[in-house]
């Protein structure tokens, strides 16, 4: 029926006779000349109707936007000065010979070439939306990432396994999506948020390299980058140590990016964990902004100015200055939007001093109004650190660490994303790098007790397991995140194989046996036939492909993502159920919802 598609139609068919399908993308009627831009998943060709063919003429004549048509008719050059350099077609018409409507459309909800949409009007009629050249792009490079990464893996001995989607609730950091059983009445299956521990199953099973791209499922609250059903390049592998590990994931990455968009991205430097939150706030820094934090705690101990002092003092506080070259010339409006902006995070305010004379370090030199507050050795220390210059204007974070790293973490990504590039403080193109050595545990203030950074089956760095008796806020873990340009694209560990380490880490947890056998007994089991030494990776798929096409969401790259709020706006999706459905699972709602 079809002898290629429009798109790719171009000199090479001069003078042939060819038959295309696809959507009546736009016709247009030229005094007594009809013309139709045919549109299929390659691209478009121009279609010339003229009265000469009475039959196809008065198809063409009475179809309309997105109709499905069959055009058959004769390749010729186009008219000089009317060729299309942006399309594959654009040096060629076909001038129709027969026209057969293959169905009829009502007139879409907006037109396919329209850029200025709302995300709700796009996500509600999604297929339509599907049809526009951005998603179809976007949807094609998914499956050309996705084909590159299983070919990849396959020359380095990989094997593609699937895992359960239907386990059993285990805690990995999220609420589980539960689904009840009607079976075993009471009882419900849980949808994994990562296969992680099927993974490591199948190491202990002698499946020494193994990956998937697989669907998880964490039911929490949502953004930009993130969604309640996602998909993860896993990768699990035995006898490699984190080094290795990261070798092959880089070369993947690096293979997927040069052969997908042609991207070198050069080789990953590794910073460690300490150093990126010490330096720019942030466990996934974006490199592309060169500005850094400059840590002034120590020197604000005793000045007079009680925002930094008392946060110099606080047990867990920190005070830090971000240098903005140039930033003098920022008006009183910008810093208010600034200071206005760092209060979403937490913070109370935004001091700033900016510089004027570098030589005068008083409130000649210096203009702010914490000038007065500042001893002549803190205002020096500030100037010295900073390396502040003439022109220059520094902000101030000052309170609790967390705070302080999110709130100037934050503005740090602002000021270096707008004003940048003409500052000379931000590079275009790809920074890729490894933060290494996390912390295992961060300690839970409400709950009085230590918390598994990454998960309990992560392994500690070899020389800090005694730590985990003695001090297990200073045990470092042997994992590792791949990040790009302030994303986290990939993430993972050398995991926990001997049962003595595993008992260990469960204590420092606070995780009785009891309570180990009940959530994660059928692995702590088949760890003693000989676990080998096993680690991984799991890269965000989705997150990966919005990278490289630089969509603003990575609803942008899924076919029917969900909204921020959880929903299928195409679906209706999640909807009520039926008495009986329910009945049949053996659940009683408190307060019904009308069924939609």
């Amino acid at each position: 029926m079809r002898t290629d598609y429009c798109g790719l139609i171009d000199k090479r068919f001069l003078g042939q006779t060819v038959t295309i399908q696809g959507w009546a993308h736009r016709r247009r009627d030229h005094g007594g000349v009809i013309f139709i831009d045919l549109r299929d998943r390659e691209g478009m060709v121009q279609v010339v109707i003229d009265p000469d063919t009475p039959e196809a003429f008065k198809t063409a004549d009475s179809s309309r936007s997105e109709y499905v048509l069959q055009i058959t008719g004769v390749v010729r050059d186009r008219p000089a000065g009317t060729t299309n350099k942006n399309l594959i077609s654009g040096e060629i018409e076909i001038l129709a010979k027969d026209i057969t409507v293959l169905n009829t459309a009502v007139t879409p909800p907006f037109q396919i070439d329209d850029e200025n949409l709302s995300e709700t009007v796009r996500l509600q009629n999604r297929v339509i939306d599907l049809r526009r050249a951005p998603m179809q792009k976007n949807l094609r490079l998914r499956y050309k990432v996705s084909l590159l990464v299983r070919n990849f893996l396959d020359t380095q001995g990989f094997i593609d396994i699937e895992t359960p989607m239907l386990t059993r609730s285990t805690p990995e950091g999220a609420r589980d999506y539960l689904v009840p059983s009607r079976v075993h009445d009471g009882l419900f299956f849980a949808l994994p948020q990562s296969p992680q521990l099927f993974k490591q199953l199948l190491m202990v099973a002698g499946f020494d390299r193994y990956y998937q791209i697989t669907k998880c499922f964490r039911d929490e609250d949502l953004r930009a980058d993130r969604q309640p059903e996602f998909t993860q390049i896993d990768i699990e592998t035995s006898f490699l140590n984190e080094e290795e590990i990261m070798d092959i994931t880089e070369s993947m990455a690096k293979h997927v990016f040069k052969e997908a968009i042609g991207v070198d991205l050069g080789d990953f430097p590794r910073m460690q964990y300490d150093d990126a939150m010490f330096l720019y706030g942030s466990d996934k820094p974006d490199l592309r902004v060169t500005l850094k934090f400059t840590e002034l705690t120590d020197v604000m101990k005793d000045v007079p100015f009680k925002v930094f002092s008392g946060a110099a003092n606080m047990e867990g506080g920190r005070v830090v200055a971000l240098r903005v070259p140039g930033g003098a010339s920022f008006s009183r409006s910008e810093i208010d939007a600034y200071t206005q902006f760092v209060s979403i995070y937490g913070a109370r305010g935004l001091a700033y001093i900016k510089i004027n004379d570098v030589t005068q370090l008083n409130e000649t030199g210096l203009q702010s109004p914490i000038v007065k507050n500042l001893t002549p050795e803190s205002l020096a220390a500030i100037v010295e650190r900073t390396g502040a210059q003439d022109g220059d204007i520094v902000f101030f974070g000052a309170d609790k660490l967390k705070i302080v790293n999110e709130a100037i973490g934050a503005l740090r990504l602002k000021i270096g994303h707008e004003k940048g590039e003409a500052g000379g403080y931000f590079t275009k193109g790809w920074k890729p790098l490894w933060v290494i050595d996390f912390p295992m545990f961060e300690y839970d203030e409400e709950d009085k007790r230590w918390n598994a950074c990454h998960h309990p089956f992560t392994s500690p760095k070899v020389e800090h397991v005694e730590l985990l008796k003695t001090d297990p806020g200073k045990c470092k873990a042997r994992a590792y995140d791949m990040v790009l340009n302030g994303w986290e694209v990939g993430g993972g560990s050398v995991r926990i194989h001997r049962a003595d380490t595993q008992s260990t880490v469960f204590d420092a947890l606070g995780i009785g046996e009891e309570e180990a056998r009940n959530k994660f007994g059928f692995l702590l089991d088949n760890l003693q036939y000989g676990a080998p030494p096993h680690g991984g990776l799991a890269f965000g798929l989705d997150r990966l492909v919005t990278l490289m096409t630089g969509a603003e969401s990575i609803r942008d790259v899924i076919a029917f993502p969900k909204t921020q709020r959880a929903q299928c706006l195409l679906t209706n999706a999640p909807n009520s159920v039926d008495e009986k459905q329910l009945r049949e699972l053996h659940i009683r709602l408190r307060n019904p919802t009308p069924l939609a």
